[in-house]
């Protein structure tokens, strides 16, 4: 794994462990040689994570629009500071430059970027490992909801498997670097939404 994407908040959060994380995963991230993709800002989670891997000596890779860098919150003092015209040419070139994606705490941004790049996964767009870092039981609800969709067959529990979960950084890494994605059979799948609408 050369480059992990991390999608996170670019506000700190209510609790500090949630910094904490951020510090903590751009340190483990960089002691393991791997190279942080993110989005560019300087502020909250996200200038955290940054900073500790750049203060780890660890690559650090920053993808921000335009009209985000006009407003002033880029971290201007990134060796490698990419700017695009969009959010959809954003999240393209960070998906291009990573080989895996991790979200921390963050809002709504943080989560329609991660699901976006995890039904990527599901259509088989790219077999990279997708996961949440779960810190402080951020995630226990959302986690408890996508069980929800798999009881009530909208999402399929090989699909289900893709994400990755766990609440410690160097864990969650540890998992990455051994995923292999589940093998799903696609015609069989295909299939079973036709034959689901034929008899609706």
């Amino acid at each position: 794994m050369k480059r992990l994407c991390v999608f996170c908040g670019s506000s700190f959060g209510a609790n500090p462990a949630y910094v904490k994380a951020a510090n903590d995963l751009g340190t483990a991230i960089a002691k393991r040689g791997i190279g942080l993709v993110y989005g560019g800002a300087r502020v909250g989670l996200m200038g955290e994570i940054a900073s500790s891997v750049i203060k780890a000596k660890g690559e650090v890779i920053g993808v921000i629009p335009k009209d985000l860098l006009e407003k002033e919150v880029a971290y201007t003092d990134l060796s490698d500071l990419r700017v695009v015209g969009s959010m959809h040419e954003r999240k393209f070139l960070m998906a291009e430059l990573s080989d895996g994606f991790i979200a921390l705490p963050g809002g709504l941004g943080t989560l329609e970027e991660i699901f976006e790049i995890i039904t990527w996964a599901q259509l088989n767009f790219h077999n990279k490992p997708c996961g949440l870092l779960n810190i402080h039981g951020y995630y226990n609800d959302l986690i408890k909801f996508l069980d929800h969709t798999v009881e009530e067959k909208f999402i399929e529990p090989e699909h289900r498997a893709m994400i990755v979960i766990d609440d410690d950084p160097e864990s969650l890494l540890e998992k990455f670097l051994i995923y292999e994605p589940p093998k799903v059979d696609k015609a069989k799948w295909v299939l079973g939404m036709l034959n689901h609408e034929k008899a609706t």
